[in-house]
């Protein structure tokens, strides 16, 4: 029961991407495929394992639960793929990736796929997973991407964001528009809202199952809601055709997750935009992720919604020549505070006291006497 190739992914969206995409490429050959992510009958996976595929995509935690079982065999694997490493990652897999690796057959090709090779512990994970690797840099992280627009806009609040965000989908209609928050909650409470607003929206996260979030991209894809507000973690590996427009309604935690965000938008040559909405809180986050990305951003506003906040001033100084300056004001004012005049400092000085013990006698200590 052992595949010829493996694909390990971090999500089941990502996952039926590539099982998409590999039937398209190999519609007129033989090679079979199936997937194994969590959230589905475990009953219904084992009979997919049993027809012995040439190419299994899976996450790693239900993949793991297989071969635990002994429902899934490796020992004749010949190719090996880690697609999105620095995702798997950050949700936790490295455990499970390890243990899967011990089932690999060893002779083997192995690949690993990044956006970063910075992330902590992708140098751990390559040396065990990878033997004299070479290194091949598509292209680089940072660079911006031509065809999207950069816009940012100050916000005061999520209320005063939520107005915004409503008159953007109001007043600049997109035919698909993708919404990004930090939180699950967060998602829910600005999609009820929308809908409570006569928007057609739809959330995505990661506490749906999976039904419900086919449902969810099958209505986005269709074009029946125009507006999905998710999160990092689901949203990651999304490739939706033709999102317009891109929302940051709250500002991304990393410069490579404004990245993966703002990517979804300006694909295959379209022109994209992306609008993050910045608060006061938000601001210096906000500006260290221009910083590294080196973005041309362009700040608007809504003259119906301007937000009372304008914006950190600059600073005429760094931070460290103002603490120079503040250690050389401390020791100026030392140098001319004048000496205390005390009396005790001012009495007896020169003049030589008598000594206090007596011959026979140590100083400063006297034995007892001896009583008759």
């Amino acid at each position: 029961n052992s595949p010829r190739v493996l694909v390990l992914v971090p999500t089941r969206e990502l996952a039926r991407q590539i099982q998409t995409h590999f039937m398209a490429v190999g519609s007129y050959t033989r090679l079979t495929v199936e997937v194994i992510t969590g959230g589905e009958n475990r009953g219904h996976q084992i009979s997919r394992l049993r027809r012995n595929p040439d190419l299994l995509i899976a996450t790693p935690g239900r993949l793991v639960e297989h071969l635990e079982i002994g429902e899934a065999e490796l020992d004749e694997l010949q190719y090996l793929v880690l697609d999105e490493a620095d995702r798997m990652l950050d949700m936790g897999f490295a455990e499970q990736v390890l243990a899967i690796l011990g089932h690999c057959r060893r002779e083997r090709q192995s690949l690993l796929f990044s956006a970063t090779l910075q992330q902590r512990g992708l140098d751990d994970l390559a040396a065990h997973l990878l033997r004299q690797p070479r290194t091949l840099i598509m292209d680089v992280v940072r660079a911006p991407h031509p065809d999207i627009r950069h816009q940012l806009l100050l916000s005061d609040a999520f209320e005063h964001k939520r107005q915004q965000l409503h008159w953007l989908l109001c007043n600049e209609p997109a035919d698909k528009t993708l919404v990004f928050v930090n939180k699950r909650e967060r998602a829910e409470q600005l999609g009820n809202w929308l809908i409570g607003q006569q928007q057609r929206c739809a959330v995505l996260h990661g506490e749906l199952d999976q039904p419900e979030r086919k449902r969810v991209m099958r209505l986005f894809r269709d074009g029946r809601v125009s507006v999905l507000i998710a999160t990092d973690l689901a949203a990651r590996g999304l490739d939706v055709p033709g999102v317009q427009r891109v929302v940051n309604f709250d500002v991304p935690r990393a410069g490579e997750d404004y990245l993966h965000r703002s990517g979804r938008t300006g694909r295959a040559g379209e022109q994209g935009t992306a609008v993050t909405l910045v608060a006061a809180p938000e601001w210096n986050r906000m500006q260290g992720i221009q910083r590294y990305l080196h973005l041309d951003i362009q700040q608007r506003v809504i003259d119906e919604w301007p937000a009372h906040f304008s914006g950190a001033p600059r600073r005429s100084k760094s931070r460290k020549r103002q603490q120079g300056a503040m250690v050389k004001s401390k020791l100026a004012k030392q140098a001319q505070a004048k000496p205390k005049d005390r009396l005790r400092d001012r009495k007896n000085i020169g003049k030589r006291r008598k000594p206090s013990s007596r011959p026979g006698i140590e100083s400063g200590f006297e034995p007892p006497k001896r009583r008759n």
